[in-house]
């Protein structure tokens, strides 16, 4: 479906028996809550109401049917930590300079030097929850935090970069299992592998005990991050399915992940329920990445984690906020994760101060209305991945995408394979790059995007004078 227009927005708002004097009076109620549950490395072939029946999403759907599905949302990094930083910031990862998971993973030998870049994010930084505190808002954190130089793991209250110390008032940090072989984290197959009954009771606790004020309620889960494991019964369901086929994304273990994440978010929308809080309530429901597996398979996207193909940055989104989303819509209005942070400010009606904040709000597409054009969204990993995809940057603009391969422009733009050129509408899976058939339009948006990159502050790579062809895919 494409972006809705006014008219047809009003056309689904009747339908559904949604005056514009109701979205009026919604709006103007007490100042929404906010309940925003991020996935980890969920791709979007892994939601049901997404066009893929192996995994089953029930509740997600059923939040789908209730709200609007963004088509074209994009997660600004194809790992987790850049991207949870742009929520909490609205600003670019490159911009942040935490351009990487932290702490990262070198590679001492490749070709082109990894920058110095930053593992935690600034106490200087304004983020989300101290926004929404400016206007009222209690502001809770449950799960993976990921945004400072100690891992989760050994996670100690108030230390510097903590939640606590970013305008979290209300604070569970956990840490994803080590392994499928150790329970060192406490985790155990037939008990909340991961963390995720854990994470949704503090939720809940959290808002039924602020629920005569507004709340934001961010729920970090580590579903469905690898180690894979989960109840041996769900596995063996999945597994007995004819669609379960590792290379075509449909992973068994997977599967079973996907639906306690899935059960976890049905326990929140029947608290708000019982807690009378639903219909003042907007449900967000995204992911920081791509998934892991199935490159080759994620039909119509290719590539996954780590990767600048749209596999790895293309997101499930669903919004739903009653009397002001129309159910069942959906919009293509192209969105990034940097636009939570001014959406939700504007829906809280605390202005944004800082001008280097990158992201837009997208209140107007929520509405069902035409939003501005918001210009191209950007891309910058300047880092080498475990799963062997090389630095890379990217733009969209429109309906297209360039994506430029950091290795071999160190070598001059017009290097064979430095530029690749998709047009995402007539070729979504990314398959016949159009730059040496439309070199104007591949040489506008790599000037779009070196300009960018210039604009922020972002760390570009250069020649690595320890550089080993032999051991060049090594990581430390």
């Amino acid at each position: 479906m494409g972006m809705m227009t006014r008219r047809s927005f009003l056309a689904a708002a009747a339908a559904a028996g949604l005056s514009a004097a109701a979205r009026a009076r919604a709006e103007k109620r007490r100042k929404p809550n906010i309940v925003f549950i991020l996935a980890d490395d969920l791709g979007r072939h892994q939601v049901g109401c997404y066009g893929n029946p192996f995994y089953e999403t029930p509740h997600l759907d059923a939040l789908a049917a209730q709200g609007m599905k963004f088509s074209d949302a994009y997660a600004a990094c194809p790992v987790c930590s850049p991207t949870r930083a742009s929520i909490m910031t609205g600003k670019y990862p490159a911009r942040l300079h935490i351009t990487d998971y932290i702490p990262g993973n070198p590679f001492p030998f490749a070709k082109l030097k990894t920058p110095d870049w930053r593992k935690e994010l600034p106490l200087e930084e304004v983020t989300l929850a101290e926004t929404l505190s400016e206007a009222g808002y209690a502001c809770g954190h449950f799960g993976k935090w990921h945004l400072d130089d100690r891992n989760d793991a050994v996670y100690r209250p108030g230390d510097p970069g903590t939640p606590e110390t970013q305008g979290f008032s209300d604070v569970l940090v956990t840490a994803k299992p080590e392994s499928e072989e150790t329970a060192a984290a406490g985790a155990d197959p037939e008990y909340d592998a991961h963390h995720a009954r854990e994470i949704t009771d503090r939720a809940l606790a959290f808002m039924e005990a602020h629920h005569d004020r507004p709340f934001f309620c961010y729920m970090g889960h580590n579903l469905v991050h690898r180690p894979e494991m989960e109840y041996g019964e769900l596995v063996v369901k999945y597994a007995r399915k004819p669609e379960a086929c590792n290379t075509q994304g449909n992973n068994p273990v997977l599967g079973a992940m996907v639906e306690v994440l899935d059960r976890q978010i049905g326990r929140v929308t029947k608290a708000l329920d019982d807690l009378g809080l639903a219909e003042n309530t907007i449900v967000v429901f995204f992911s920081d990445n791509g998934d892991l597996y199935g490159r080759e398979g994620l039909k119509p996207f290719y590539g996954a984690k780590g990767d600048l193909h749209e596999g790895g940055v293309r997101m499930p989104l669903i919004v739903r906020w009653p009397g002001v989303v129309a159910p069942g819509s959906e919009t293509a209005a192209l969105t990034s994760s940097v636009d939570f942070f001014p959406t939700f400010a504007e829906i809280a009606g605390v202005p944004v101060r800082d001008d280097t904040v990158d992201g837009v709000s997208v209140l107007a597409a929520l509405r069902g209305e035409t939003p501005p054009d918001r210009g191209p969204i950007f891309w910058h990993y300047p880092h080498y991945h475990s799963l062997g995809i090389g630095p890379s940057g990217a733009v969209r603009e429109g309906k297209y995408k360039l994506i430029e391969w950091f290795e071999k422009s160190i070598e001059g733009p017009e290097t064979p394979g430095a530029l690749a050129l998709y047009d995402l509408e007539a070729d979504p899976g990314e398959r016949n790059s159009l730059a040496a058939s439309l070199p104007e339009k591949a040489a506008e948006l790599h000037a779009r995007l070196a300009a960018w990159r210039k604009r922020v502050g972002a760390q570009e790579m250069g020649r690595n004078p320890d550089h080993d062809p032999k051991r060049a895919g090594r990581p430390n």
